[in-house]
C-alpha cells in the first residue's frame, strides 16, 4: 500500500516507512519546480515580455497583440500551477509525517515519565488529542 493510500485510509505514516520512490509525474513536477524557481527562468519571462512588447508594430490589430501574450501566459500559468501544487502537496505531507513522528515519540516518552510524574498525563493526553485532530483533518 502506498503512502498516499495509507493517508487516505486514516493510517499514520511515519517517515521511516516512506520509500522515497516517486512516480513519473511526481519526478517531472519536482524537476519543473527546480527549473522555474531559478532567477534565470524569471529573466527568460521578462525577456519574453520585452520581445513581445515591440511586436505591436508588426501586428496590425491591438486585440491580436494582446491575445498572444494573454494566451501564452495563461497556458504557462495553468500548467505551472498544476505542477507546483503537486510538489507543494508532497512537501506538506513530508512535513506532516515528520511532525507526527515527533509527536508520537514525545507521547511515548511522556507516557513513560508519567509513571513518576503524574502531572504529565494531562500534557500527554493533550498531545495525543492534537495528533488525532491532525489525522482527522488530513483524512478529509
Amino acid at each position: 500500500m502506498s503512502t498516499s493510500e495509507q493517508e487516505h485510509q486514516g493510517e499514520k505514516t511515519m517517515p521511516s516507512e516512506v520509500t522515497g520512490k516517486v512516480g513519473f509525474f511526481d519526478h517531472f513536477a519536482t524537476r519543473a519546480s527546480d527549473f522555474v524557481s531559478r532567477a534565470w527562468f524569471f529573466m527568460m519571462c521578462v525577456l519574453l515580455v520585452v520581445v513581445w512588447a515591440p511586436s505591436i508594430v508588426v501586428l496590425p490589430d491591438v486585440d491580436t497583440w494582446q491575445l498572444i501574450i494573454n494566451t501564452a501566459t495563461t497556458i504557462v500559468t495553468f500548467l505551472l500551477v498544476a505542477l507546483l501544487q503537486n510538489t507543494q502537496k508532497r512537501a506538506d505531507d513530508a512535513v506532516q509525517q515528520k511532525l507526527n513522528a515527533i509527536a508520537e515519540g514525545l507521547s511515548g516518552m511522556m507516557e513513560r515519565l508519567a509513571r513518576d510524574h503524574p502531572e504529565l498525563r494531562d500534557d500527554r493526553d493533550e498531545l495525543r488529542k492534537a495528533v488525532g485532530l491532525e489525522e482527522r483533518e488530513s483524512a478529509e
